[in-house]
């Protein structure tokens, strides 16, 4: 779970991102003034950091200087009523890596956030091929066989399949395969994810209504169980 440092002075917009980050299945720790919220992110150590600009005690200017002349590389967006070029440049020029100007789009800003979590995570290999029961699918090749037959996927349910199950034991939530298979900037809703899921668990399992290696994580997203598949 990506544990996410909130620093809002406003508390209608402070819990409305609690709410919503919470909601994603992200720890979220709130702070509503500079100080507090350099305090929570020194302590807490978060994968992430909604900082709002102009804050009590400590600006968000002076919050990112500071974590970043104590060498922290911890993943900022700078949230800002303040929509000049020259603050987002002065911003992004003190260690920010992305900037949003209120009023902002919730979903939007959910998706930079994914985004961001992604370009900082640990890199995880992807399959080129994957064998289990009596099925193999070759990535590059766009090509998958049950006993040696040929089986159709789509384009997208091959993207699917390579980004769960190239992390075996893993739950990989809706947001993160939406990202990585239709990309966050203009992608469907999560209910996309569950149809793939249903479509290849309908051509991939035995018995789909019981699946063995294509899980359901209630609430979470999916996860990829290889029992006596073959990784490569």
């Amino acid at each position: 779970m990506s544990r996410v440092v909130v620093v809002e002075d406003d508390p209608a917009i402070l819990r409305g991102l609690v709410d919503n980050l919470e909601g994603e299945g992200y720890e979220v720790i709130a702070a509503a003034d500079g100080v507090t919220g350099l305090d929570a992110i020194r302590e807490h150590s978060p994968d992430l950091v909604l900082l709002d600009l102009m804050l009590p005690k400590l600006s968000g200017y002076e919050v990112c200087r500071t974590l970043r002349d104590e060498g922290s590389a911890t993943p900022i967006i700078m949230l800002t009523a303040r929509g000049e070029e020259g603050d987002k440049v002065l911003g992004l020029d003190l260690g920010a890596d992305d900037y949003v100007t209120k009023p902002f789009s919730l979903r939007e800003l959910l998706a930079r956030v994914r985004a961001l979590l992604r370009r900082h995570a640990p890199a995880h290999e992807l399959l080129d091929v994957l064998e289990f029961d009596d099925i193999e699918v070759d990535f590059r090749s766009f090509e998958a066989r049950r006993d040696g037959e040929p089986l159709h996927l789509t384009r997208k349910e091959f993207g699917l399949l390579r980004a769960i199950a190239s992390r075996p034991g893993e739950v990989v939530s809706r947001e993160t395969l939406l990202d990585e298979v239709w990309g966050y900037e203009n992608y469907p809703s999560t209910r996309t994810v569950d149809n793939h899921v249903a479509s290849l668990r309908s051509k991939l399992e035995d018995d789909p209504s019981s699946p063995r290696h294509l899980l359901t994580i209630f609430g979470v997203g999916y996860k990829w169980v290889a029992g006596d598949s073959t990784l490569s």
